[in-house]
Protein backbone atom coordinates (compact mmCIF):
# COMPACT_ATOMS: atom_id res chain seq x y z
CA UNK A 1 0.00 0.00 0.00
CA UNK A 2 1.36 3.42 -0.94
CA UNK A 3 1.29 6.35 1.44
CA UNK A 4 -1.45 8.93 0.71
CA UNK A 5 -0.31 11.90 -1.32
CA UNK A 6 0.09 15.09 0.66
CA UNK A 7 -1.28 18.37 -0.68
CA UNK A 8 1.30 20.37 -2.62
CA UNK A 9 -0.48 23.71 -2.15
CA UNK A 10 1.44 25.66 0.46
CA UNK A 11 -0.44 27.44 3.24
CA UNK A 12 -0.25 31.24 3.16
CA UNK A 13 2.65 33.01 4.88
CA UNK A 14 1.50 34.85 7.98
CA UNK A 15 3.53 37.89 9.10
CA UNK A 16 4.34 37.55 12.82
CA UNK A 17 5.30 40.94 14.26
CA UNK A 18 7.36 41.47 17.41
CA UNK A 19 4.57 42.30 19.85
CA UNK A 20 5.17 43.85 23.26
CA UNK A 21 2.32 42.05 24.98
CA UNK A 22 0.83 43.16 28.30
CA UNK A 23 1.01 40.99 31.38
CA UNK A 24 0.84 37.27 30.73
CA UNK A 25 -1.46 37.55 27.72
CA UNK A 26 -1.03 34.76 25.20
CA UNK A 27 0.19 35.96 21.81
CA UNK A 28 -2.95 36.47 19.66
CA UNK A 29 -1.01 35.82 16.44
CA UNK A 30 0.19 32.48 17.78
CA UNK A 31 -3.35 31.63 18.87
CA UNK A 32 -4.59 32.32 15.32
CA UNK A 33 -1.79 30.22 13.83
CA UNK A 34 -2.69 27.32 16.12
CA UNK A 35 -6.29 27.57 14.98
CA UNK A 36 -5.27 27.58 11.30
CA UNK A 37 -3.57 24.21 11.53
CA UNK A 38 -0.80 22.19 13.18
CA UNK A 39 1.78 23.29 10.57
CA UNK A 40 1.67 26.81 9.10
CA UNK A 41 4.10 29.27 7.51
CA UNK A 42 5.39 32.46 9.13
CA UNK A 43 7.55 35.44 8.38
CA UNK A 44 9.21 37.08 11.39
CA UNK A 45 10.46 40.70 11.55
CA UNK A 46 14.08 39.97 10.61
CA UNK A 47 16.13 37.62 8.44
CA UNK A 48 14.95 36.37 5.07
CA UNK A 49 12.10 34.38 3.58
CA UNK A 50 9.58 32.32 5.51
CA UNK A 51 9.68 29.29 7.82
CA UNK A 52 7.37 26.47 8.82
CA UNK A 53 5.82 26.73 12.29
CA UNK A 54 4.87 23.52 14.13
CA UNK A 55 2.47 23.97 17.06
CA UNK A 56 0.84 20.65 18.00
CA UNK A 57 2.42 18.95 21.04
CA UNK A 58 3.24 15.60 19.44
CA UNK A 59 4.56 17.27 16.27
CA UNK A 60 6.70 19.68 18.30
CA UNK A 61 8.13 16.78 20.25
CA UNK A 62 8.82 14.85 17.06
CA UNK A 63 10.62 17.71 15.27
CA UNK A 64 12.68 18.60 18.36
CA UNK A 65 13.97 15.04 18.63
CA UNK A 66 14.32 14.13 14.93
CA UNK A 67 17.92 14.26 13.60
CA UNK A 68 16.54 15.11 10.16
CA UNK A 69 15.94 18.62 11.50
CA UNK A 70 19.31 20.27 12.03
CA UNK A 71 20.38 23.22 14.17
CA UNK A 72 23.89 23.22 12.68
CA UNK A 73 22.49 23.85 9.18
CA UNK A 74 20.95 27.12 10.38
CA UNK A 75 24.38 28.77 10.51
CA UNK A 76 24.59 28.67 6.72
CA UNK A 77 21.17 30.30 6.13
CA UNK A 78 19.57 33.68 6.70
CA UNK A 79 16.39 32.29 8.23
CA UNK A 80 13.49 34.59 9.08
CA UNK A 81 13.80 35.34 12.82
CA UNK A 82 12.59 37.50 15.69
CA UNK A 83 15.96 38.93 16.75
CA UNK A 84 17.46 41.70 14.62
CA UNK A 85 20.94 40.23 15.01
CA UNK A 86 22.21 36.72 14.36
CA UNK A 87 25.58 36.13 15.99
CA UNK A 88 26.22 32.46 16.82
CA UNK A 89 29.57 32.03 18.54
CA UNK A 90 31.98 29.41 17.13
CA UNK A 91 31.00 26.08 18.65
CA UNK A 92 27.82 27.49 20.27
CA UNK A 93 25.89 24.49 21.62
CA UNK A 94 22.59 25.86 20.31
CA UNK A 95 23.86 25.39 16.75
CA UNK A 96 25.37 21.91 17.13
CA UNK A 97 23.84 18.55 16.31
CA UNK A 98 24.56 15.16 17.93
CA UNK A 99 27.04 13.59 18.44
CA UNK A 100 29.08 16.79 18.82
CA UNK A 101 26.27 18.44 20.74
CA UNK A 102 25.95 15.42 23.03
CA UNK A 103 29.67 15.40 23.81
CA UNK A 104 29.67 19.08 24.68
CA UNK A 105 26.63 18.88 26.96
CA UNK A 106 28.07 15.83 28.68
CA UNK A 107 31.01 17.92 29.88
CA UNK A 108 28.74 19.94 32.23
CA UNK A 109 26.01 17.38 32.93
CA UNK A 110 27.23 16.79 36.49
CA UNK A 111 26.71 20.44 37.44
CA UNK A 112 23.10 20.50 36.23
CA UNK A 113 22.00 17.08 37.47
CA UNK A 114 20.19 16.53 40.77
CA UNK A 115 23.43 16.14 42.74
CA UNK A 116 25.03 19.22 41.18
CA UNK A 117 21.99 21.38 41.89
CA UNK A 118 21.86 20.13 45.48
CA UNK A 119 25.47 21.29 45.83
CA UNK A 120 24.35 24.91 45.51
CA UNK A 121 20.97 24.64 47.28
CA UNK A 122 22.34 25.65 50.69
CA UNK A 123 24.10 28.74 49.37
CA UNK A 124 21.07 29.62 47.27
CA UNK A 125 18.76 29.41 50.28
CA UNK A 126 21.13 31.53 52.37
CA UNK A 127 21.45 34.14 49.61
CA UNK A 128 17.67 34.29 49.26
CA UNK A 129 17.20 34.65 53.02
CA UNK A 130 19.50 37.67 53.01
CA UNK A 131 17.61 39.25 50.13
CA UNK A 132 14.26 38.76 51.88
CA UNK A 133 15.74 40.11 55.14
CA UNK A 134 16.78 43.25 53.26
CA UNK A 135 13.36 43.50 51.61
CA UNK A 136 11.64 43.38 55.00
CA UNK A 137 14.07 45.85 56.59
CA UNK A 138 13.43 48.35 53.80
CA UNK A 139 9.70 48.02 54.29
CA UNK A 140 6.91 48.49 51.79
CA UNK A 141 6.39 49.48 49.08
CA UNK A 142 9.16 47.76 47.16
CA UNK A 143 10.05 46.46 43.71
CA UNK A 144 10.14 42.69 44.07
CA UNK A 145 12.08 42.36 40.81
CA UNK A 146 15.03 44.56 41.79
CA UNK A 147 14.98 43.43 45.43
CA UNK A 148 14.70 39.65 45.03
CA UNK A 149 13.68 38.22 41.66
CA UNK A 150 16.61 39.84 39.83
CA UNK A 151 19.60 39.37 42.14
CA UNK A 152 18.65 35.85 43.30
CA UNK A 153 18.96 33.99 39.94
CA UNK A 154 22.12 35.95 39.14
CA UNK A 155 23.70 34.79 42.39
CA UNK A 156 22.62 31.18 41.82
CA UNK A 157 23.77 30.84 38.22
CA UNK A 158 27.08 32.58 39.01
CA UNK A 159 27.62 30.17 41.92
CA UNK A 160 26.92 27.19 39.68
CA UNK A 161 29.10 28.60 36.91
CA UNK A 162 31.98 29.40 39.25
CA UNK A 163 31.85 33.15 38.55
CA UNK A 164 33.36 35.22 41.40
CA UNK A 165 30.85 37.42 43.26
CA UNK A 166 32.67 40.56 42.18
CA UNK A 167 32.00 39.79 38.51
CA UNK A 168 28.24 39.24 38.81
CA UNK A 169 27.28 42.77 37.81
CA UNK A 170 29.27 42.64 34.57
CA UNK A 171 27.72 39.29 33.60
CA UNK A 172 24.25 40.66 34.34
CA UNK A 173 24.86 43.76 32.21
CA UNK A 174 26.12 41.72 29.25
CA UNK A 175 23.14 39.38 29.48
CA UNK A 176 20.68 42.26 29.39
CA UNK A 177 22.29 43.73 26.27
CA UNK A 178 22.41 40.36 24.51
CA UNK A 179 18.74 39.55 25.20
CA UNK A 180 17.41 42.98 24.26
CA UNK A 181 16.35 43.68 20.70
CA UNK A 182 16.18 47.43 21.29
CA UNK A 183 19.89 48.31 21.63
CA UNK A 184 20.86 47.31 18.11
CA UNK A 185 23.10 44.69 16.57
CA UNK A 186 26.41 46.43 17.27
CA UNK A 187 25.87 46.75 21.03
CA UNK A 188 24.54 43.19 21.35
CA UNK A 189 27.48 41.79 19.38
CA UNK A 190 29.95 43.70 21.53
CA UNK A 191 28.31 42.44 24.73
CA UNK A 192 28.46 38.86 23.49
CA UNK A 193 32.13 39.23 22.50
CA UNK A 194 32.97 40.68 25.91
CA UNK A 195 31.16 37.89 27.74
CA UNK A 196 32.88 35.30 25.54
CA UNK A 197 36.30 36.83 26.23
CA UNK A 198 35.57 36.79 29.96
CA UNK A 199 34.67 33.09 29.93
CA UNK A 200 37.61 32.21 27.68
CA UNK A 201 39.96 33.68 30.27
CA UNK A 202 38.14 32.06 33.23
CA UNK A 203 37.93 28.61 31.61
CA UNK A 204 41.55 28.83 30.50
CA UNK A 205 42.66 29.36 34.10
CA UNK A 206 40.83 26.22 35.18
CA UNK A 207 42.08 23.67 32.65
CA UNK A 208 43.86 21.71 35.37
CA UNK A 209 41.36 22.31 38.17
CA UNK A 210 39.13 19.79 39.90
CA UNK A 211 36.21 22.03 40.87
CA UNK A 212 32.57 21.02 40.47
CA UNK A 213 31.37 24.32 39.01
CA UNK A 214 30.64 24.68 35.30
CA UNK A 215 33.73 26.63 34.27
CA UNK A 216 35.96 24.16 36.11
CA UNK A 217 34.25 21.23 34.38
CA UNK A 218 34.64 22.97 31.03
CA UNK A 219 38.26 23.83 31.73
CA UNK A 220 39.00 20.21 32.61
CA UNK A 221 37.27 18.98 29.43
CA UNK A 222 39.33 21.43 27.35
CA UNK A 223 42.48 20.28 29.15
CA UNK A 224 41.69 16.67 28.24
CA UNK A 225 41.09 17.76 24.62
CA UNK A 226 37.51 16.44 24.77
CA UNK A 227 36.11 19.78 23.57
CA UNK A 228 37.64 22.94 22.13
CA UNK A 229 37.94 26.23 24.00
CA UNK A 230 35.54 27.84 21.51
CA UNK A 231 32.96 25.18 22.26
CA UNK A 232 33.43 25.58 26.01
CA UNK A 233 33.03 29.34 25.77
CA UNK A 234 29.93 29.07 23.58
CA UNK A 235 28.29 26.75 26.09
CA UNK A 236 29.26 28.94 29.06
CA UNK A 237 27.73 32.00 27.42
CA UNK A 238 24.48 30.15 26.68
CA UNK A 239 24.22 28.74 30.21
CA UNK A 240 24.92 32.10 31.85
CA UNK A 241 22.27 33.84 29.74
CA UNK A 242 19.77 31.03 30.30
CA UNK A 243 20.33 31.15 34.06
CA UNK A 244 19.08 34.71 34.21
CA UNK A 245 15.86 33.81 32.38
CA UNK A 246 14.59 32.68 35.80
CA UNK A 247 14.15 36.38 36.67
CA UNK A 248 11.58 36.85 33.91
CA UNK A 249 9.87 33.52 34.57
CA UNK A 250 9.67 34.27 38.30
CA UNK A 251 8.30 37.72 37.55
CA UNK A 252 5.50 36.24 35.46
CA UNK A 253 4.88 33.51 38.03
CA UNK A 254 4.47 35.97 40.90
CA UNK A 255 2.49 38.39 38.74
CA UNK A 256 0.00 35.57 38.14
CA UNK A 257 -0.20 34.69 41.82
CA UNK A 258 -0.54 38.31 42.92
CA UNK A 259 -3.30 38.99 40.41
CA UNK A 260 -5.21 35.80 41.27
CA UNK A 261 -5.61 35.90 45.06
CA UNK A 262 -7.45 32.58 45.23
CA UNK A 263 -4.38 30.78 43.84
CA UNK A 264 -2.11 32.61 46.26
CA UNK A 265 -4.30 31.75 49.24
CA UNK A 266 -4.34 28.10 48.25
CA UNK A 267 -0.54 27.88 48.04
CA UNK A 268 -0.20 29.57 51.42
CA UNK A 269 -2.66 27.12 52.96
CA UNK A 270 -1.33 24.02 51.16
CA UNK A 271 2.47 24.27 50.93
CA UNK A 272 2.70 20.61 49.89
CA UNK A 273 0.97 21.63 46.64
CA UNK A 274 3.68 24.12 45.63
CA UNK A 275 5.94 21.86 43.49
CA UNK A 276 2.97 20.75 41.37
CA UNK A 277 1.68 24.33 41.19
CA UNK A 278 5.04 25.58 39.97
CA UNK A 279 4.99 23.02 37.15
CA UNK A 280 1.52 24.20 36.15
CA UNK A 281 2.58 27.85 36.21
CA UNK A 282 5.65 27.00 34.12
CA UNK A 283 3.32 25.37 31.59
CA UNK A 284 1.02 28.37 31.54
CA UNK A 285 3.29 31.43 31.47
CA UNK A 286 4.40 32.74 28.04
CA UNK A 287 8.16 32.49 28.55
CA UNK A 288 9.22 34.30 25.42
CA UNK A 289 8.08 36.38 22.48
CA UNK A 290 7.32 34.42 19.29
CA UNK A 291 9.84 31.56 18.84
CA UNK A 292 13.49 30.79 19.59
CA UNK A 293 16.03 29.08 17.33
CA UNK A 294 15.00 27.40 14.10
CA UNK A 295 16.03 24.12 12.51
CA UNK A 296 16.56 23.19 8.87
CA UNK A 297 15.17 20.03 7.30
CA UNK A 298 17.96 17.83 5.90
CA UNK A 299 15.53 15.78 3.80
CA UNK A 300 11.86 15.73 2.94
CA UNK A 301 9.79 14.97 6.07
CA UNK A 302 6.01 14.73 6.50
CA UNK A 303 4.74 16.50 9.63
CA UNK A 304 1.11 17.10 10.55
CA UNK A 305 -0.16 16.38 7.05
CA UNK A 306 2.37 18.73 5.42
CA UNK A 307 5.48 17.82 3.43
CA UNK A 308 8.45 19.84 4.64
CA UNK A 309 11.12 19.87 1.95
CA UNK A 310 14.87 19.50 2.41
CA UNK A 311 16.37 22.92 3.08
CA UNK A 312 13.19 24.40 4.56
CA UNK A 313 13.59 26.22 7.91
CA UNK A 314 11.30 25.03 10.71
CA UNK A 315 10.33 26.51 14.06
CA UNK A 316 8.59 24.69 16.88
CA UNK A 317 6.51 26.56 19.47
CA UNK A 318 6.79 25.20 22.99
CA UNK A 319 4.25 27.82 24.09
CA UNK A 320 1.74 26.38 21.65
CA UNK A 321 2.57 22.81 22.68
CA UNK A 322 1.81 23.76 26.28
CA UNK A 323 -1.71 24.84 25.22
CA UNK A 324 -2.53 21.75 23.13
CA UNK A 325 -6.01 20.66 24.31
CA UNK A 326 -5.32 17.07 23.26
CA UNK A 327 -2.63 16.88 25.97
CA UNK A 328 -3.79 19.53 28.46
CA UNK A 329 -7.58 19.61 28.93
CA UNK A 330 -8.86 23.18 29.34
CA UNK A 331 -5.36 24.46 28.52
CA UNK A 332 -6.11 28.14 29.17
CA UNK A 333 -6.99 27.43 32.80
CA UNK A 334 -4.46 27.25 35.64
CA UNK A 335 -5.13 23.92 37.36
CA UNK A 336 -2.86 23.03 40.27
CA UNK A 337 -4.31 19.52 40.32
CA UNK A 338 -3.32 18.86 36.68
CA UNK A 339 -1.78 15.38 36.49
CA UNK A 340 0.05 14.28 34.51
CA UNK A 341 1.59 17.54 33.37
CA UNK A 342 4.18 16.74 30.67
CA UNK A 343 4.72 20.41 29.79
CA UNK A 344 7.32 21.62 27.31
CA UNK A 345 8.54 24.66 29.26
CA UNK A 346 12.12 23.33 29.07
CA UNK A 347 11.83 21.96 25.55
CA UNK A 348 12.30 18.47 24.12
CA UNK A 349 15.00 16.39 22.52
CA UNK A 350 18.77 16.95 22.50
CA UNK A 351 18.35 20.69 23.06
CA UNK A 352 16.20 20.24 26.17
CA UNK A 353 17.15 23.01 28.59
CA UNK A 354 19.91 21.69 30.89
CA UNK A 355 18.80 24.04 33.65
CA UNK A 356 15.38 22.50 34.25
CA UNK A 357 16.22 21.03 37.66
CA UNK A 358 17.97 24.24 38.70
CA UNK A 359 15.06 26.45 37.61
CA UNK A 360 12.54 24.32 39.52
CA UNK A 361 14.70 24.53 42.66
CA UNK A 362 14.92 28.31 42.37
CA UNK A 363 11.16 28.70 41.88
CA UNK A 364 10.44 26.44 44.86
CA UNK A 365 12.84 28.38 47.10
CA UNK A 366 11.37 31.71 45.97
CA UNK A 367 7.80 30.55 46.49
CA UNK A 368 8.50 29.18 49.97
CA UNK A 369 10.47 32.23 51.08
CA UNK A 370 8.08 34.90 49.83
CA UNK A 371 4.80 33.19 50.71
CA UNK A 372 5.94 32.11 54.18
CA UNK A 373 8.03 35.10 55.25
CA UNK A 374 5.93 37.86 53.63
CA UNK A 375 2.38 36.57 54.28
CA UNK A 376 0.69 39.85 53.33
CA UNK A 377 2.51 40.18 50.00
CA UNK A 378 0.32 41.85 47.36
CA UNK A 379 0.59 44.19 44.40
CA UNK A 380 1.07 47.85 45.27
CA UNK A 381 -0.49 49.01 41.98
CA UNK A 382 -3.37 47.83 39.79
CA UNK A 383 -2.35 44.87 37.59
CA UNK A 384 -2.47 46.95 34.40
CA UNK A 385 0.09 49.35 35.88
CA UNK A 386 2.78 46.69 36.31
CA UNK A 387 5.37 47.57 33.62
CA UNK A 388 6.46 44.70 31.39
CA UNK A 389 9.71 44.68 29.42
CA UNK A 390 9.60 45.95 25.85
CA UNK A 391 11.82 45.02 22.95
CA UNK A 392 13.05 41.80 24.56
CA UNK A 393 13.14 38.15 23.56
CA UNK A 394 12.27 36.79 27.02
CA UNK A 395 9.02 38.14 28.50
CA UNK A 396 8.62 39.36 32.05
CA UNK A 397 7.85 42.38 34.24
CA UNK A 398 10.40 45.18 34.28
CA UNK A 399 9.34 45.88 37.86
CA UNK A 400 6.88 44.23 40.22
CA UNK A 401 5.68 46.86 42.74
CA UNK A 402 4.51 45.13 45.93
CA UNK A 403 3.48 45.93 49.47
CA UNK A 404 2.58 43.85 52.53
Amino acid sequence: MTAPALPETLPPVRHWPALDLPGTDFDPVLADLMAEGPVTRVQLPHGEGWAWLVTRYEDVRRVAGDPRFSRAAVRAKQVTRLAPHFIPEPGAVGFLDPPEHTRLRRSVAAAFGAKGVERVRGKARAELAELVDELLRGGPPADLTSAVLGPFPIAVICELMGVPAGDRHALHTWTGLILSSSHGKRISERAKREMAAYFAELIGRREHGTGEDVTSLLGAAVGRAEITLDQAVGLAVLLQIGGEAVTSNSGQLFYLLLTRPALLRRLRAEPELRPRAIDELLRYIPHRNAVGLSRVALEDVDIGGVRIRAGDPVYVSYLAANRDPEVFPDPDAIDFSRSPNPHAAFGFGPHYCPGGILARMEEELLTDALLDRVPGLRLAVPPDQVPFRKGVLIRGPEALPVTW
